[in-house]
């Protein structure tokens, strides 16, 4: 499946394993030095590992043959040196493979979080926060969890097998062949569990994904679900994806099942393998007991770090499938945007825009509509007229199936974000505390605003509850600091705007969990901070119609009715029977 037609299901792409590849091999050559670094130091390691079999094969030939005990002892020595080099080696191998996997992790971490912060809102929406919060958290943390400690020690490990079959050879070649032939159950069975694991651990990620989907949305939305009454349809929900997760990972536990015995086996075969072929050798005169016992040791060493790397296959096939959904973010076709003109002003124009959601019918039929620059209008109309989405339409979030916005001239699509947002700015009644001081939150909007000037716009937007902060402006907030409840965070998003000072405001019910006095008394204090600025604000309390310039009533996916409040009551239309119908006449 490709990008496009996984984006388009609404789900995030998945890498392909060559684009895993070239992701893996450019951010190894990103710290070159450490990896070369990394793999001689394992090299010699591994090398000083191979001194203590070989010494001691030497020491059971050489007192068969008549040595002394000053001999023995001098032997002895060696491998001891050999053995504290090996030590001093391996840790200095596993320093530099941590530094090297901690680093790579932050460049995964920082490339994971731009691509993220560039995909389409609309993009985001249709695959569920859930997905993406799953990738940028336990996806990456598992792919954090083999740069640190399976990498290295991986690598240590097969430096280790490499070298150790080497020296088997070189030993006696026919009790090394006799011993990997001994090894060959291993290769099988990791051949058999390499087929089916990638499969199946992506399968586990999407799972999880799932779950963390169901789970969120039912936690934002546990009002809704509590006032519909939809306890059990959520629990349903939730326990058929618990199901569909304990199934996935029981499946990746059954592979395991079948590797691990046949491993385990494996060890023992060669060993037995080569002393019984060895004893047989033994006794033409064909090898010496010091070759038999050397490559006995050897295969019994062998044992250590292949049984590192099959402990770790399971991990590394968890991390390649982590590590293709993290950058199967990348996979995501963002729009590129060409060079556009500056807009001569601020007028937003709508021109004979028709819009459809993926799969669906069109929900927005042919809108015309020019907003003036400064001017305050109001988007009202029953539930299902199209007016989210005519405002996100006009706030660059969606691009229209036909038809074109433009803000001066520049249709809004060929404006890159930082442009569009320097003029349209979408407020919604979904808003976000980050982590921070409140001046953090504040100052991300106008990161070279004064405190005073801070100050002045939490007045603005009546936030008086920053002057009960414990520390004022430097309160932190969020988990683990003062929490903000959902009004406090709606007002929190306003000053945010303010600051930010675009010259088109469109609030999308931005003041929804506001009561109706203080909405009221917030929108009119927005006026008049933004004086001269202009306000679309979509609403259903029609109180802002009321103090608006224009008001646009939509209907059915149509603009119906353009007029003053009093333009439109006197015409006694559709938006004359919304306004009885609200004041219960």
């Amino acid at each position: 499946m490709t990008a496009q037609t996984e984006t388009a299901a609404g789900r995030l792409p998945i890498a392909g394993a060559a684009e895993v590849r070239r992701a893996a091999v450019h951010l190894v050559r990103q710290d070159g030095r450490a990896v070369a670094a990394m793999l001689t130091l394992n090299g010699l390691a591994a090398a000083a590992g191979l001194g203590g079999p070989w010494l001691l094969g030497r020491i059971i030939d050489d007192v068969r043959g008549g040595a002394g005990a000053g001999h023995v002892d001098r032997l002895a020595l060696g491998i001891l040196c050999f053995a504290v080099a090996q030590l001093l080696l391996g840790r200095f191998a596993r320093y530099a493979a941590h530094r090297f996997g901690e680093r790579t992790l932050a460049r995964i971490r920082e490339r994971f979080v731009e691509r993220s912060l560039a995909l389409p809102a609309s993009v985001v929406e249709r695959a569920g926060t859930g997905d993406l919060l799953t990738r940028g958290t336990a996806d990456v943390a598992t792919v954090g969890t083999t740069l640190r400690d399976a990498g290295p020690e991986v690598s240590v490990a097969l430096v280790q097998v490499l070298l150790i079959l080497v020296a088997m050879l070189v030993v006696n070649p026919l009790l090394g062949l006799c011993g990997l032939l001994c090894l060959s159950g291993i290769w099988f069975a990791a051949r058999w569990y390499l087929r089916r694991a990638h499969s199946g651990y992506l399968a586990e990620g999407a799972a999880n994904s799932a779950l963390a989907e169901i789970l969120t949305s039912t936690a934002a939305g546990a009002r809704t679900v509590e006032a519909l009454s939809l306890q059990q349809r959520r629990i349903t929900a939730a326990a058929e994806a618990v199901e569909r997760c304990r199934a996935t990972r029981t499946h990746t536990l059954n592979l395991r099942t079948v590797l691990f015995p046949v491993v385990e086996f494996s060890y023992v075969a060669p060993v037995a393998g080569i002393l019984l072929l060895g004893g047989a050798l033994r006794g033409t005169g064909t090898v010496s007991t010091g070759a038999v016992v050397a490559c006995a040791l050897y295969f019994w060493k062998l044992s250590e770090p292949l049984d590192k790397v099959l402990l770790w296959l399971d991990q590394l096939q968890r991390s390649n499938a982590s590590f293709a959904r993290v950058e199967g973010v990348g996979r995501v076709d963002v729009p590129v945007v060409a060079a556009a003109g500056q807009p001569v002003d601020d007028r937003i124009d709508v021109v004979g825009v028709r819009y459809a959601y993926q799969g669906e019918r069109d929900v927005l039929h042919g809108v015309d509509l020019t907003v003036r620059p400064g001017e305050r209008l109001a988007v009202v109309g029953p539930s299902g007229a199209g007016k989210s989405t005519l405002g996100r339409l006009l706030a660059g979030a969606e691009t229209p199936r036909t038809g074109r916005v433009t803000v001066g001239q520049v249709p809004v699509a060929e404006l890159d974000p930082a442009q569009l947002r320097r003029h349209v700015v979408l407020v919604t009644q979904e808003h976000h505390v980050f982590l921070g001081t409140l001046r953090d939150n504040l100052l991300m909007a106008a990161p070279t605003a004064t405190d005073q000037e801070l100050h002045a716009v939490l007045a603005a937007v009546h936030i008086d509850w920053a002057d009960e902060l414990p520390d004022g402006l430097d309160t932190e907030l969020g988990a683990g600091g003062h929490r903000l409840d959902a009004q406090q965070a709606q007002q929190l998003a306003l000053a945010r705007v303010v600051l930010a000072d675009p010259h088109t405001l469109i609030l999308d019910e931005a003041t929804s969990l506001l009561d109706p006095a203080t909405a009221r008394h917030t929108e009119r204090s927005l006026a008049a901070v933004l004086e001269g600025r202009t306000v679309i604000a979509i609403a259903h309390r029609l109180h802002t119609a009321h103090d608006a310039d224009r008001v646009a009533v939509m209907d059915g996916g149509r603009v119906t009715e353009l007029g003053s409040h009093t333009e439109l009551l006197a015409a006694d239309g559709g938006y004359a029977a919304l306004w009885r119908s609200w004041h219960g006449a």
